[in-house]
């Protein structure tokens, strides 16, 4: 396994693994890696002749006063896992080496970015869609895995890709979760064990949401009420809570099709997201 750090010494690799007829698969991820992480990167060993993971905390799709500097960080484990599941490179710039001090340039996806998460977090996707535009330039792959956790990411990136004209492939793998459905997360490491316990609210009301979907209901306000309910009776501190056309984002007014059920829960300093989609 390769560590690289230099932008120039990936792109050369990945233009000769490419002269090679090799096929690139990439994971990007910021580290502090869990079980969610290390599942895509088995489904991009599999796909691929040559798996490259990135490993960088991006400083864009943080807030001012979000958790940048306290984002948990371990790149020696995060190293031996990779080596485990046999990666063949790690890409893990420094910021300097990602971002010069004129730094001017952006990649902004509109109307997709502009509810969920969009709305709490002003410029997060802005950050995400340059960067992983950077990460693309610098790997040169053919597809990319993504995570379902972050639907709206995953949305989003695909939409760039498509706008752009970018011949990557975006491959989507399902939400990978502990064993009482909490959907697992760099960020739980911030939960308290009280935290941790009133935490697994977030999937269960998603299963209830899904449930009463099933028995008929097409309100998505009254769903909407009954999760609410169920997480108010935790220490949780509700962002949001949105069902939307999985299409376009859109909130709905009436139940039908393909609908993203989405949520955005504080405990404490923790953010935690988590979905599923229902079809109809």
């Amino acid at each position: 396994m390769k560590v690289v750090r230099k932008i120039k010494k990936m792109q050369d690799i990945a233009q000769e693994a490419r002269k090679r007829g090799k096929i690139i698969g990439f994971v990007p991820t910021m580290g502090y890696l869990h079980e969610g992480h290390l599942s895509l990167v088995r489904i991009a060993q599999r796909k691929s002749d040559l798996c490259v993971v990135s490993i960088f905390v991006n400083p864009l799709q943080f807030g001012p006063k979000e958790d940048f500097k306290e984002y948990p960080r371990d790149i020696k484990r995060d190293k031996r896992l990779l080596e485990k599941e046999g990666v063949d490179i790690i890409f893990c710039p420094e910021e300097k080496e990602m971002y010069a001090d004129d730094f001017s340039t952006y990649v902004k996806v509109e109307g997709l970015t502009e509810g969920l998460c969009g709305r709490s977090r002003p410029g997060h996707f802005q950050g995400v869609t340059t960067v992983v535009t950077k990460l693309f330039n610098c790997v040169m792959p053919h597809f990319s895995v993504f995570g379902q956790k972050d639907a709206q990411q995953a949305l989003v990136i695909k939409r760039m890709v498509r706008d752009l004209n970018l011949p990557i492939k975006i491959v989507i793998a399902p939400t990978v979760r502990e064993k009482d459905g909490l959907a697992m997360s760099s960020r739980n490491i911030y939960l308290s064990p009280k935290e941790r316990e009133e935490a697994s609210i977030l999937y269960r009301s998603l299963k209830t949401a899904k449930e009463m979907i099933e028995k008929g209901e097409r309100n998505p306000n009254v769903i909407i009420g009954r999760m609410r309910e169920m997480i108010e009776e935790t220490s949780g501190r509700i962002d949001y809570i949105a069902i939307v056309d999985t299409r376009d984002l859109k909130e709905i007014d009436l139940i039908k099709g393909e609908v993203l059920i989405a949520l955005a829960v504080y405990f404490s300093k923790a953010r935690l997201i988590d979905n599923i989609i229902v079809r109809v």
